[in-house]
């Protein structure tokens, strides 16, 4: 067992506990409180006072299948079919990739590792722990979500270097709907008792279909979010809407219809297309404030997974409040991606998967890691490579 004393605990699920505890065993949280009963052989981490989180969860990544190196082609985009649902990101995901080891080091523990958005359709993403030596061990829910996307990546990969479709928004919604549609008719044949000859792509989609994953919606301009909302309805399909940059503008109507959305990334210099163009770090506070269920992501690598919680700093600053920052990079990824039993918050019975720090990262930029722990075991301690 381990304990973790005199610790200024931020559970995300309930209100601070100014000189707390923590108990873990097996890999779980088994007490967290005041003070909370703990055999005498117990190992105790003393956190001195200092700020003690959940792990942070990262909502929408590619780290661990998009190469760094220069020369080196990355994994997660298939650039011959615009359509590619029976892709798996688990297929590609490398347990060794560097940046793996810095999210520990950033107390980013867990996060949902996606294909790319060149395709329509990309594969499956997965939610896994960044602590691993095989992807199979590492995994928190396989299949997460079904990665599609809208606007302007597909339509250059496809219609601007392959001259072929999707040339055009409408050719995108329009080959999205003609599978789903064949996808459904396939699902009803097999559950009528028929069978019909085996389709790896249908097979892929019917757990879309059956709503137990969502759809994570590439999708940055309004008129982008709309088609995937409308699509969604279409065929009763569980979504998010992953970057969602133009959500400022539209942030009414998202309150009203209710998808999630993945805010992000929203660092960086001169923008590289023309949809990311109203790109906002005041976007969180202006969701946040119409009632839009909301997480901060990175899109590791586009900005490093490390500056998770600089993002939700930077939102602070142009008005979010700090405890829904935190939220947004705890509880709320953890729960919108359907991990929340699991990860993103301090809870009896959930992963033990903590966060010890020096200082505030949200509202300190030299905030660092004192400890992280996952699953109940100290996987970096300060000073460590």
């Amino acid at each position: 067992m381990l304990l973790i004393k005199n610790a200024h605990i931020r559970p995300m699920a309930g209100e601070d506990i100014a000189n707390g505890e923590i108990l873990i065993d097996g890999g779980k949280i088994a007490g967290i409180g005041v003070k909370v009963d703990a055999p005498e052989d117990a190992e105790i981490i003393d956190a001195e006072g200092r700020l003690v989180t959940p792990g942070i969860v990262e909502a929408h990544c590619h780290t661990g299948d998009s190469a760094r190196a220069i020369g080196i082609s990355p994994d997660h985009n298939e650039k011959n079919d615009p359509l590619t649902p029976q892709l798996r990101i688990m297929d590609s995901f490398n347990p060794y990739d560097p940046q793996l080891r810095r999210a520990i080091k950033a107390g980013v523990t867990s996060g949902v590792t996606t294909p790319g958005s060149a395709n329509i359709i990309g594969g499956t993403a997965m939610a896994v722990k960044f602590v691993g030596r095989r992807v199979d061990d590492m995994i928190i829910k396989n299949p997460a979500a079904m990665k599609i996307a809208f606007g302007e990546n597909a339509k250059r990969v496809y219609g601007t270097e392959f001259k072929k479709a999707p040339m055009t928004r409408m050719a995108i919604a329009s080959m999205l709907r003609e599978i789903l549609y064949k996808a459904r008719n396939y699902m009803e044949a097999k559950e009528a008792g028929k069978e019909p000859a085996f389709d790896m792509k249908y097979e892929a989609l019917i757990p879309v279909l059956r709503r137990e994953i969502p759809m994570k919606a590439h999708a940055h301009r309004a008129d982008d979010i709309f088609t995937a909302i409308r699509i969604a309805k279409e065929f009763n399909l569980r979504m998010t809407i992953d970057h969602c940059t133009d959500g400022a503008l539209i942030a009414d109507i998202l309150a009203e219809e209710g998808y999630p959305a993945f805010v992000g990334p929203t660092s960086g210099g001169t923008p590289s297309k023309h949809e990311v163009m109203n790109r906002s770090f005041e976007t969180p506070a202006i969701l946040h404030k119409a009632g839009v269920p909301f997480a901060i992501i990175t899109d590791d690598p586009v900005i490093t997974i490390e500056a998770l919680p600089l993002c939700a700093g930077l939102a602070v600053r142009h008005g979010l409040p700090e405890e829904e920052a935190w939220k947004a990079i705890t509880i709320y990824s953890a729960t919108y991606t359907g991990i929340g039993d699991r990860v993103g918050s301090l809870e009896v019975g959930k992963d033990a998967d903590v966060v010890i720090w020096n200082g505030n990262p949200v509202t300190d930029i030299i905030a660092t890691v004192y400890r992280t722990i996952v699953d109940g075991n100290v996987v970096y301690c300060q000073g460590d490579k």
